[in-house]
């Protein structure tokens, strides 16, 4: 049995055999067995607005659709502007702070930039 090496994404010792791929179970990362890892590896995937377009620090988006807030009876309603987002990892890719709201943390799928 030989030993497989682990993932180059997140350093698994859990990776397995696919055909000619070898594929980490906890990060999902796949890649060629002898292939050096690549400096892309490395780059986290740019985070994309609902349209496609890539978003960076400091950028304005526009919200377009109406989210609730959870625990409160306030909404965010379509058409409002969001200025100066910071991306984030997690489970949503935007912090910001929204006029007569707050701070808020928002997905990139219900935004688009301009």
């Amino acid at each position: 049995m030989s030993t497989l090496p682990p993932c180059p994404s997140c350093a698994s010792p859990y990776a397995y055999e696919s055909g000619t791929l070898l594929i980490c179970p906890e990060c999902a990362h796949e890649w060629v067995a002898g292939e050096a890892s690549s400096a892309s590896a490395d780059v986290p995937p740019a985070i994309r607005d609902a349209n496609g377009n890539p978003l960076a620090d400091g950028d304005t988006v526009t919200v377009i659709k109406d989210l609730k807030i959870k625990g409160t009876s306030q909404v965010v309603k379509v058409g409002t502007k969001v200025k100066n987002i910071r991306l984030v990892d997690g489970d949503h890719d935007i912090d910001c702070r929204i006029d007569g709201i707050g701070a808020m943390k928002l997905k990139s799928e219900f935004v688009r930039k301009g």
